[in-house]
């Protein structure tokens, strides 16, 4: 009798994951054609899908186009184009499934790390409901996608499977230049363990890994130039004989570009204000009709979950402390991925920069969450009740805010209330 109600009891840790991934798609599938229009950076990176599909390469009519990003990302655009259509939700489609599998990867991390079931899961919850991390998932923008390979990366890295790490790795960079630092911090922690646990035998086999890692990441990112290859359309072909030399000196203009950018816009924001969410980006606002009310509001604005990330900033705070006293793997491995997609912002100060590029470090800061909720379970009676305090409040605000962040029609009254700060009009 008793057997099929242990064998139902020992099966809700996976009823859960799964109850927790359904949220996660419900939230970035839900109405995700809503708005019928390119938003944002959208109206580049979706006609940049539209050329790869026509063309193999972007291009403006007839002339070539100068790109300032590579082509994974777009070309994950396209193919939701390709299966679904040219329509709003073709443009995200594959975004959302991204996001979702995103879920996925930090409780698979999560339990790696802290082998802890309970943990694992409020990491995959704090990341389904997280503000921040919907918007992006349901906006055809690049920095979902970077945030999906650099968590592929950071899984195979802490199970040591150092060849699919540059596979990851390689994806990434060929999705967007920031992820060079995850390159080359991840790089850096492998090397670390591996002179830390070194075997005379193992040594040099595991180091020649990494070396053919970092080779893999760069012929992936070379080979993911293809169509810019192939055709005779693409930007600066026609500044050297030779195409490598070409293709570089079109690397020097991005890097130009990249480094220089300096120009106003009503959400630049300053890395400092990120962790608090100073000034969120807010991709879309109008004043329909249709909320029973005279004055109606719908937005789209990236906004983290606030008391989340409040949250967030104590706990990385508190765990670079813990860092700097004990050095141990696990936190050495988060503060350093945070740091690799945080700290090299700060040395661009006059850059125009928007607050959604902190997406890829959100899943550090769960992790450091999670970190100190560990601790609590080991060290503090009362553990389980902070936390599901703690988390309750999350996810409160996840219900309050999510209607700014998917676009819903709500009354302005209903809108102003949710701008808890006059930063985030």
């Amino acid at each position: 009798m008793l057997h099929p109600i242990i064998k139902w009891f020992r099966q809700i840790p996976s009823l859960a994951l799964i109850a927790i991934l359904a949220c996660a798609a419900f939230v970035r599938f839900y109405r995700l054609d809503r708005p019928d229009s390119l938003v944002f950076d959208e109206v580049y990176y979706v006609d940049g899908a539209r050329d790869f599909l026509k063309y193999g390469v972007e291009v403006t009519g007839n002339n070539p186009e100068f790109i300032v990003h590579p082509a994974i990302g777009k070309w994950l655009i396209a193919v939701g184009i390709a299966l679904f259509g040219d329509t709003s939700f073709g443009w995200r489609a594959v975004g959302a499934v991204i996001g979702v599998a995103s879920v996925l990867l930090i409780y698979l991390i999560a339990k790696r790390l802290f082998a802890n079931e309970t943990i694992a899961l409020l990491a995959a919850s704090l990341l389904a409901i997280d503000g921040l991390a919907i918007v992006m998932s349901r906006t055809a923008l690049l920095d979902n996608t970077l945030t999906f390979f650099v968590l592929l990366a950071f899984y195979l890295l802490i199970n040591q499977r150092y060849l699919l790490m540059g596979i990851a790795l390689g994806f990434a960079i060929a999705t967007k230049w920031s992820a060079l630092y995850f390159l080359v911090a991840f790089t850096l922690l492998a090397l670390i363990r591996i002179f830390r646990n070194r075997r005379d035998l193992t040594l040099p086999k595991e180091s020649l890994k990494i070396v053919g890692a970092n080779l893999i990441s760069v012929s992936i990112y070379i080979f993911s130039w293809l169509g810019w290859f192939i055709s005779n359309r693409g930007w600066a072909r026609d500044s050297s004989s030779n195409l490598l030399i070409a293709l570089w000196n079109y690397h020097r203009e991005i890097y130009v570009f990249h480094s220089t950018l300096d120009v106003e816009h009503n959400y630049r924001s300053h890395p400092w204000s990120w962790l608090v969410m100073g000034r969120p980006t807010s991709f879309f606002y109008q004043s329909p009709q249709g909320c029973g009310s005279e004055e109606c509001s719908q937005e789209i604005l990236a906004l983290g979950n606030p008391i989340l990330w409040w949250f967030a900033t104590i706990a990385i705070a508190s765990l670079i402390g813990y860092w700097l006293y004990r050095r141990d793997e696990i936190t050495t491995y988060i503060v350093i991925g945070f740091l690799a997609g945080y700290l090299p912002w700060f040395f661009f100060p006059d850059r125009t920069m928007f607050t959604f590029y902190a997406v890829v470090i959100l899943p550090f800061l769960i992790l450091a969450i999670a970190f100190l909720a560990q601790e609590l379970l080991n060290h503090y009676r009362h553990a389980r009740v902070v936390i599901t305090l703690g988390f309750t409040l999350v996810f409160i605000a996840f219900i309050y805010f999510l209607p700014i962040q998917i676009g819903s029609i709500i009354t302005y009254e209903q809108w102003q209330a949710r701008m808890w700060l006059e930063s985030w009009i």
